[in-house]
């Protein structure tokens, strides 16, 4: 009984202190972004667990990280951010995203872009604007996409670099196949590999990516997909991304975005200009209308916090957004647009690098959706 006795007074000296120092730390690491306690020049990192909704996920369950840091720890350079979210949905949907947005020291060099592997099926209701519910099928495929923006500091705010997409897609499998022949012929249903380089343009005036509150970004990016470049379709596409953003009163801040995207040739059927999701046109299933080219809009007013007294973590938005997508270039018909609206809450997560939590709801005619993201939609 003595040795036994003796062994457990053992154990007990060395994990009762080893507990205690583990809730130290969780303590110093919740503490790290809930009372934002770190220097601001201090990369922080925040790793959680997901559990959230969306139209395109039904239920959604997963972990998520997020890298902020200024390089070489000097404020007066941009704040970069890396975010990571692996997810699995009742859908069956699984998959990995790695999204990033990096600056170098005195914000010469300017890396964005994003990686994604992800397996699904997915709703597909055809192409066109005209498209019902009525005509949904299932598609299911699995996708690995790279996409990477390689710029370098023209003059001032203005970057210029090339622009690299890849995208493979594989095992796909359309519930209700149908022969289509030309031109509403749909590309890559047997799967397929695309390699585009391009140039890209930026103007961008943005401290904060994850949160603007003054200043403009404007992007222009030209992609050329060919046979010659490890690519089994021919196309060309073109997007247009323009952001405002402007301080109107204390803590509030109005932003506007136009986007337009236009492409040419022999385009897969996932790389169509796309309506929807939880960044353009909020309250669409993401996909929900699809065609050659796009234009769309949204406006967003912002208080960032509330002026409600007792915290000054709770943040609130309101947002419209309206767009449209056709097949001829020279024929876009407004008749045909679409709408939706809806409103938010925000969590301050990090006071001092200004990082807010959104949950978002968005309505349109066919139904509505909810968004838990960090970081605003643009």
């Amino acid at each position: 009984m003595r040795p036994f006795l003796a062994a457990t007074l053992l154990l007990l000296t060395y994990t009762i202190p080893a507990q205690a120092q583990q809730v130290n730390r969780l303590k110093s690491y919740l503490n790290s972004f809930i009372r934002d306690t770190a220097d601001i020049s201090r990369p922080q990192v925040l790793v959680y667990p997901t559990l959230g909704y969306s139209p395109e996920t039904n239920t959604e369950i997963g972990l998520s990280g997020l890298l902020l840091y200024y390089h070489g720890r000097d404020t007066t350079n941009r704040l970069s951010e890396i975010t990571a979210r692996t997810f699995y949905t009742l859908e069956n949907q699984y998959g990995a995203f790695l999204d990033h947005a990096l600056y170098s020291n005195h914000n010469h060099w300017f890396l964005l872009g994003n990686i994604r592997y992800q397996s699904f099926p997915v709703s597909f209701y055809g192409v066109g604007i005209s498209t019902s519910l009525s005509d949904e099928q299932t598609v299911s495929a699995q996708q690995l996409l790279i996409r990477e923006r390689i710029l370098r500091k023209v003059k001032g705010n203005f970057y210029a670099g090339i622009n690299l997409d890849y995208n493979l897609t594989t095992d796909v499998g359309f519930s209700n196949p149908q022969p289509q022949p030309e031109p509403t012929r749909l590309y890559g249903q047997d799967g397929f590999q695309n390699l585009g380089i391009g140039l890209g343009l930026v103007l961008d005036t943005r401290h904060n990516v994850l949160n603007v509150r003054d200043g403009y970004f404007i992007e222009l990016a030209l992609i050329n997909s060919t046979a010659a470049l490890l690519s089994d379709y021919d196309f060309q596409y073109i997007n247009v991304d323009t952001r405002y953003f402007e301080t109107v009163r204390k803590n509030q801040v109005l932003a506007m975005q136009l986007v337009g995207q236009f492409s040419w040739g022999e385009v897969p059927f996932n790389q169509l200009p796309q309506i929807g999701g939880p960044f353009l046109m909020r309250g669409y299933y993401q996909g929900r209308f699809r065609d050659r080219h796009l234009l769309a809009t949204q406006l967003e007013y912002r208080f960032l916090p509330l002026p409600i007294g007792f915290t000054d973590r709770l943040g609130a938005v309101a947002f419209a957004s309206a767009g449209t997508v056709y097949s001829d270039i020279s024929a876009v018909e407004f008749r045909h647009l679409k709408g939706a609206a809806g409103a938010g809450l925000r969590f301050l997560l990090f006071p001092k690098k200004d990082i807010f939590l959104r949950a978002d709801y968005a309505i349109t005619r066919e139904g509505g959706g909810f968004y838990v993201y960090i970081g605003e939609a643009f």
